[in-house]
């Protein structure tokens, strides 16, 4: 018995193994209308495996396409759209570059530094100090994400007088942060039904 491991592997394994060998008999024909009808019915079958696909841009240039990678770039027939070529396949776009800046507490983020750094330049006021105690229970919370036992406001206040230069300095004895808790896991223990 024939597997299919033995066999050749298939280049776009999406179409199946029919569609893959219609392909090489239609590449056998010598005759270029022959091939050309037999590609066009080839595409239809495509089509039709595929339909929520047609709402695409260039849906049909892109089962053209596919025919010619089925094929291997060697089916010589007229296409009815400029096909891509064989050495666009493998060409990778430029890598792109990134202005990394360093944070100095990994787990705040870049924004809360920029954040802060703008709550710093507000001027005094009942404005500047909503957001500061915004900002305060946001750094909380993300330390409770990565630390799940007591966060002391102490620590955020002292995170916040840091980063803001000394310009935003928080006392323990005048404010508090929410406290955060875990939450409970959710289908925890069923009790057993008694017979």
């Amino acid at each position: 018995m024939t597997y299919n491991s033995q066999l050749k592997q298939l280049i776009l394994p999406e179409y199946g193994r029919n569609v893959h060998q219609m392909v090489e008999h239609c590449m056998s024909l010598v005759d270029r209308e022959e091939r050309n009808r037999c590609a066009h019915t080839i595409i239809a079958i495509m089509d039709n495996m595929f339909p929520e696909n047609r709402v695409e841009a260039d849906y049909k240039r892109k089962l053209w396409d596919h025919l010619a990678i089925m094929s291997e770039f060697e089916l010589d027939i007229d296409y009815p759209y400029e096909i891509v070529r064989k050495d666009n396949l493998d060409s990778r776009p430029a890598p792109m570059d990134y202005h990394l800046e360093p944070i100095k507490y990994r787990h705040y983020g870049k924004i809360i530094e920029r954040m802060i750094e703008r709550a710093a330049q507000y001027p005094e006021g009942e404005e500047r100090d909503a957001l500061v105690m915004l900002l305060a229970n946001h750094m909380k919370k993300l330390i409770f994400q990565i630390n799940k036992e007591d966060v002391e406001d102490a620590k955020i206040f002292k995170d916040l007088y840091y980063y803001s230069g000394g310009k935003i300095k928080l006392n323990v004895d005048t404010h508090s942060l929410h406290e955060f808790k875990e939450a409970p896991q959710q289908g925890g223990s069923k009790k057993k039904k008694k017979k």
